[in-house]
C-alpha cells in the first residue's frame, strides 16, 4: 500500500508543478499591471541642494517598491526646475496641475514659494508636500492640502530661550532676513524670550538683496548698542556674509555671543572652510535625528548615486533636509497605495465659462485629493530621520542638538528636550526637574577664543554725538528753558520739563547715546522759526532729533517719526469763573433732583396707605368718615418727616413698616439738610462761558499761544482773524482775561492741555477748564523717518511715564500741589435717585411684604365665608363681601375687648332659622353706620342685597360668646 501511494504521488507531481507554474505566471502578469500615480517635483535642480534632494527622493522610491513589489501603484515623477523665484515656481506648479494633472507636488524649497503654492493646491485639491519650508506663518493659511514633512520653525524657540536663560542674558537682538522665512518665527521667539524675562531692544532686519555696505551699516548700528547677544535667523548664504562683515568690524571678539537657528545649522556641512573660520565660537540649534544602521546604509548608497549623477559637484554632504525628502517620498508612496489603484484623473475644469478666465481659473480639480490628504495625515512609520508622524499637517519632533562651531567643524555640547530642558547627554525619559543651567552643557569656546561666557552687554562707544534740536520759547519756560546771554552772545538750554523727561528716557535705553542739545535760535537768541520749521529741519536730516513741547500732528508725521506722547493730549478752553451769589426763592428745591422729589412723594402716599390698611380694623385713630381716614393716613406719613406723628400704631406689622420708614426718612432729611446748607453757604463758582457757539455768536475775542497749531483749529470752528489774539506768556494771558473782551481783552483762551494746566496752577480759583476738549496727541520727541531710536525711545518713555520718575519731574516743574483745584469749588451736584434707590427698595419690599402677610392672615381668618356664598357668585361679589367684612371693626382685637366685650354680637351659628341668620348677616356685613365710617350698599351695587340671602355662615361660636 505504501509503495502504491508513493507511486501515485509521483504520477501527480508533474501536473501540480505545471499548475503552479501557470498560476505564478498569471500572478506575475497581474502584478505587472500597475497604475501610475503622477507626482510633480518642483525643485531648483541647478543648485547643489536641489540635486541632493532629488537623489534622496529617487532612492526612496527605489527602496520602497523593491520592498513592496506587490503594490498596485507606482509614483511617476515629473520634474520642473524652479529657482528661488515665486513666479517661476507658480508657473511650474500650474503647468503640472493643468497639463500633467499630477496628484501631488513635492516641493518647493523656500517658504516664500510655498506661500503661493499652498493656495494653488487648495484650489485644485492637490496636496503640496514640502520638507524644507519651515516658516510658522505658513500654518496660518490653514490649508488641509499643505503637508509639511519638516519641523515647524517655531519649535526651536524654546530651546533658544533656554540657552538665553541659562547664561542670564536679559537682552537679545534677533537678526533675520526680511521675507516669509525670516519674519515668520520672530513673534514666537519674542514670546519665548518674554517667558524667560528677556527682552528684545532692537530687531535687525536684513533684506535678501542687501549689499555688503548695507549689512555693514546695520552691524555698526548693532555695535553701538549695549546688547551683544545676537540670534541669527536666515539662509546660510546670507548668514555667511553677515559673519564675514561681523568679523571685519570686530563683532566676533570676546564679549559677543552669537546663536544660529536651525536654518543655518542644519546645513552647516555645506559651509566651506573660509566661512567656518569666520564663525568661531558661534552656538547653533540643530535638528536631532538618531543614527541607525538603515541610515548608515542609506548614506553609502546616496553618496555613490550622487557622485554618479553629479560628477562635477564636490564636497556635498547629506543633511536633514535630504532625510526628510526621503521620508516624504516614502510617505507619499504609502498614501498612494492606500488610496487604491484607480483612474487618477481630474474633474471638471474650475471655470465659470467666461472666455476671459486666466490659467489660474482654468484647471481641473483632483478627484482623489481629499482621500490622499486623509491617508497622508494618518501616515506613521519609522523613517531614516526617526519617527515620521504627521500631526496637524506637519512633522512632529521635540529634540534639538546644541552645537558649538570650533576649529574646522561643529562640536556637540548638549541637547534640549521639552521634558528635561538642557542636558549634556540625551535622555528621552522624563526627569524630575526641568534644567535651565549652563552646567548641563559641555565646554564652550566663545568668540575671541575664550571659555568665559559673555555677560551680554557693554557700554558702546560711538564716533559722534547726536545733534538734538530744542525750540526757543518766550513763555512757559517750565517746559523748555532756553536763555540768551547778551555778554557772550550764546544761547543755551537750561533744562525744563521736556528736557528732564528726555534725559530720563535716554538713561533707560539699553545702550549709550551721547548727545548735545542745540537751541533752534538765531544769533540774537530769538526763535529761528515756528514748530513746523523745526520739524522740517529734522526731516531734512540736518539734525538727528528734536526735543521739546512738540505736538504730534498728522501733517508732521508725514515727514518724521514721533515717539509715543509723554503728556496728556487735547486742546482745552479756559474761561474765567465767578461766584454765582444769586439765591432765588426756589433754591430749596435744588438739593434734590426732580425724579427723587417725585419718588419721595409717591412713597409718602404709599406708606400712608399701607399703615391705614394695617390699622383700619383695630385702631380707632384710622377709622371714621372717609375724608377723615384719608387725612389721617397722609398726616401720619408726612408727619414722620419731622417725627411729629401723634397717632399710635398697634399692629406689629405696621410698627415694622414704620421703623424702616422712619430710618429712611432720617437719612433723607439729613442728606437734604447738608445739601441745602452747602448751596446757601459755600461759594459757588461758575464759568462765565460754557459754549464755544456762544463765543462765536457774540463775536467774543479769544486767545491762543503764539505760533501754535491751535490757530488752525480756531479757524475751522469759525473764528474770524479780527477776533483772534495771541499771547506768549501766562502773565500776558492773565492780563488779557483781566481786560475782558470789551476792553481789548479776551473772553476765552484755547491751547493744549499741558499749557492750560500750568496756567491754572499759577492762578488759583480764577479760571477753569471746560468742555469741549479738541483732539490732539500730546508732546513727543521727533526723529527722522525710519530711525530705530524712535522705537527704543518710545519703549523707554513708557517706563518713565509708568514709574515714579514721572511724578518726581511733574512735582519739580508744577506747583499745582500748593494750589487748590479750581474745579473743586464749583457748586455741588443735586442729590439724585441713584444715591437712594437701595433705601427705597428696602422700604418698598418691607411694606409690600407686610401687606401680603396681613392679606393672608385676613383671608385665612374668614375662609369660612366663602363656603356660605353661592358657588356661582362672581369674583366681584366675593371681593365686595370681603371688603365689607374688612371695613368692620375686628372685635377680637385686644384694642376692643376691654370696652366692647359685653356688646359683641353672638356668632351666627347659634341661630336656628334663616330669619335670625339674615339678621346676624345684616349686622355683620350689612350696611355699616356712618359712625364707623364704613361702606354703604351702593359701594357694591352690582350685587345688591340678593347676595346676602345666599350666604350661610357656618362659623362656630367664639368662646367668649358662648360664655
Amino acid at each position: 500500500m505504501a509503495k502504491k501511494g508513493s507511486c501515485s504521488s509521483y504520477l501527480f507531481a508533474p501536473f501540480f508543478l505545471f499548475l503552479f507554474s501557470k498560476t505564478t505566471v498569471l500572478a506575475m502578469a497581474q502584478n505587472n499591471k500597475t497604475t501610475p500615480f503622477h507626482v510633480g517635483l518642483v525643485l531648483d535642480f541647478d543648485a547643489w541642494y536641489g540635486k541632493l534632494q532629488l537623489s534622496c527622493i529617487e532612492i526612496a522610491l527605489s527602496d520602497f517598491y523593491a520592498s513592496k513589489s506587490n503594490y498596485k501603484t507606482r509614483l511617476v515623477l515629473h520634474k520642473r526646475n524652479s529657482p528661488l523665484d515665486v513666479v517661476v515656481t507658480a508657473s511650474a506648479a500650474l503647468d503640472l496641475i493643468k497639463n500633467v494633472q499630477v496628484q501631488a507636488i513635492i516641493g518647493p524649497e523656500s517658504s516664500m514659494q510655498a506661500n503661493f503654492l499652498i493656495n494653488l493646491g487648495q484650489k485644485a485639491q492637490v496636496p503640496i508636500i514640502s520638507y524644507s519650508a519651515t516658516s510658522p506663518s505658513l500654518t496660518s493659511i490653514r490649508s488641509t492640502y499643505f503637508i509639511r514633512a519638516a519641523q515647524n520653525g517655531s519649535s526651536q524657540v524654546k530651546a533658544i530661550s533656554a540657552i538665553i536663560q541659562a547664561f542670564g542674558w536679559r537682552e537679545v537682538v534677533p537678526i533675520y532676513v526680511q521675507n516669509e522665512y525670516g519674519e515668520g518665527v520672530i513673534p514666537y521667539l519674542s514670546d519665548a524670550l518674554q517667558e524667560v524675562d528677556a527682552r528684545i531692544p532692537y530687531r535687525a532686519v536684513i533684506s535678501p538683496t542687501a549689499t555688503d555696505d548695507q549689512i555693514a551699516t546695520e552691524l555698526y548700528k548693532l555695535k553701538g548698542m549695549q546688547t551683544q547677544v545676537f540670534i541669527l535667523h536666515m539662509s546660510p548664504s546670507l548668514g555667511l556674509r553677515i559673519f564675514n562683515k561681523a568679523k571685519e568690524i570686530g563683532m566676533m571678539e570676546a564679549g559677543y555671543a552669537w546663536i544660529m537657528t536651525d536654518g543655518m545649522t542644519n546645513r552647516f556641512s555645506s559651509i566651506n572652510s573660509s566661512g567656518v573660520k569666520n564663525m568661531q565660537g558661534v552656538l547653533g540649534i540643530k535638528t536631532y535625528y538618531p543614527n541607525s544602521k538603515k541610515l548608515e546604509s542609506f548614506r553609502v548608497r546616496w553618496k555613490r548615486k550622487f557622485q554618479q549623477d553629479n560628477p562635477t559637484v564636490q564636497d556635498v554632504k547629506l543633511d536633514v533636509f535630504g532625510l526628510w525628502a526621503y521620508d516624504a517620498a516614502w510617505a507619499l508612496a504609502m498614501a498612494a497605495e492606500k488610496v487604491g489603484a484607480k483612474n487618477f484623473s481630474f474633474g471638471k475644469a474650475n471655470t465659470s465659462g467666461n472666455s476671459s478666465n486666466t490659467d489660474l481659473e482654468r484647471f481641473g480639480v483632483s478627484q482623489n485629493g481629499p482621500q490622499l490628504v486623509k491617508e497622508l495625515a494618518g501616515t506613521n512609520f519609522k523613517g531614516i530621520s526617526g519617527e515620521f508622524n504627521l500631526f496637524n499637517g506637519q512633522l512632529q519632533s521635540s529634540t534639538f542638538e546644541i552645537v558649538n562651531v570650533f576649529g574646522s567643524g561643529e562640536k556637540p555640547i548638549g541637547f534640549w528636550t521639552p521634558q528635561n530642558g538642557l542636558q549634556r547627554n540625551l535622555n528621552l525619559k522624563k526627569t524630575s526637574k526641568y534644567s535651565t543651567s549652563n552646567a548641563s552643557l559641555g565646554s564652550i569656546i566663545w568668540p575671541g577664543d575664550t571659555t568665559s561666557a559673555p555677560k551680554g552687554w557693554q557700554i558702546p562707544t560711538l564716533d559722534r554725538k547726536l545733534r538734538i534740536l530744542v525750540p526757543v520759547k518766550q513763555g512757559f519756560l517750565e517746559f523748555v528753558n532756553v536763555t540768551y546771554d547778551t555778554r557772550t552772545n550764546k544761547t543755551t538750554v537750561n533744562g525744563g520739563y521736556c528736557i528732564s523727561i528726555f534725559e530720563s528716557v535716554i538713561k533707560l535705553l539699553p545702550y549709550a547715546v551721547p548727545y548735545e542739545l542745540i537751541p533752534y535760535a538765531r544769533p540774537d537768541g530769538s526763535a529761528a522759526g515756528n514748530y513746523n520749521d523745526l520739524v522740517n529741519e529734522v526731516y531734512l536730516k540736518k539734525y538727528d532729533a528734536a526735543v521739546g513741547d512738540i505736538t504730534i500732528r498728522a501733517n508732521r508725521s508725514l515727514y518724521v517719526d514721533f515717539t509715543l506722547p509723554y503728556t496728556e493730549s487735547g486742546v482745552s478752553m479756559i474761561v474765567p469763573i465767578k461766584d454765582n451769589k444769586s439765591k432765588n426763592a426756589w433754591v430749596f428745591l435744588k438739593p434734590l433732583t426732580w425724579d427723587l422729589w417725585v419718588t419721595i412723594g409717591f412713597f409718602f402716599i404709599f406708606i400712608g396707605f399701607v399703615i391705614w390698611v394695617l390699622e383700619h380694623r383695630i385702631n380707632e385713630d384710622f377709622r371714621g368718615p372717609p375724608h377723615h381716614q384719608i387725612g389721617t393716613s397722609f398726616w401720619f406719613s408726612f408727619s414722620t418727616m419731622v417725627f411729629a406723628h401723634r397717632e399710635r400704631v398697634v399692629s406689629n406689622l405696621a410698627r415694622f413698616v414704620v421703623i424702616i420708614w422712619c430710618f429712611m426718612v432720617l437719612i433723607l432729611t439729613q442728606s437734604y439738610t447738608a445739601s441745602l446748607t452747602s448751596l446757601l453757604t459755600v461759594q459757588q463758582l461758575q464759568p462765565t462761558v460754557t459754549d464755544v457757539n456762544l463765543l462765536l455768536k457774540n463775536r467774543e475775542y479769544v486767545a491762543y499761544l503764539s505760533g501754535s497749531f491751535v490757530l488752525g483749529i480756531l479757524k475751522q470752528l469759525g473764528f474770524q482773524d479780527d477776533r483772534l489774539v495771541t499771547y506768549d506768556t501766562p502773565e500776558e494771558l492773565h492780563q488779557l482775561f483781566q481786560n475782558g473782551s470789551n476792553k481789548h481783552g479776551i473772553s476765552a483762551a484755547f491751547d493744549e492741555t499741558p499749557y492750560m494746566k500750568l496756567f491754572l496752577a499759577k492762578y488759583c480759583s480764577k479760571y477753569t477748564m471746560i468742555e469741549p476738549t479738541f483732539k490732539a496727541d500730546g508732546f513727543a520727541f521727533v526723529f527722522p523717518n525710519g530711525s530705530p531710536l524712535a522705537r527704543d525711545v518710545s519703549r523707554a518713555i513708557l517706563n518713565v511715564t509708568e514709574g515714579n520718575k514721572m511724578k518726581e519731574i511733574e512735582k519739580m516743574f508744577n506747583n499745582q500741589a500748593s494750589c487748590a483745584d479750581p474745579n473743586s469749588v464749583v457748586s455741588p451736584n443735586s442729590l439724585s435717585l441713584e444715591s437712594f434707590w437701595g433705601l427705597f427698595l428696602i422700604v418698598g419690599v418691607a411694606s409690600t411684604l407686610a401687606l401680603l402677610i396681613f392679606a393672608a392672615m385676613f383671608l385665612y381668618e374668614h375662609k369660612d365665608i366663602f363656603s356660605q356664598l353661592d358657588p356661582e357668585a362672581s369674583l366681584w361679589r366675593k371681593f365686595c363681601v370681603m371688603l365689607r367684612i374688612y371695613d368692620k371693626k375686628d372685635l377680637n382685637s385686644f384694642t376692643f375687648k376691654k370696652g366692647e366685650l359685653n356688646t359683641f354680637p353672638p356668632s351666627p351659628s347659634v341661630y336656628s332659622n334663616n330669619t335670625e341668620l339674615h339678621n346676624v348677616f345684616e349686622e355683620q356685613i350689612g350696611t355699616p353706620s356712618t359712625e364707623h365710617g364704613g361702606f354703604s350698599h351702593s359701594d357694591c351695587s352690582p350685587i345688591g342685597r340678593e347676595m346676602e340671602s345666599d350666604i350661610e355662615i357656618t362659623e362656630r361660636p367664639r368662646p367668649h360668646e358662648i360664655a
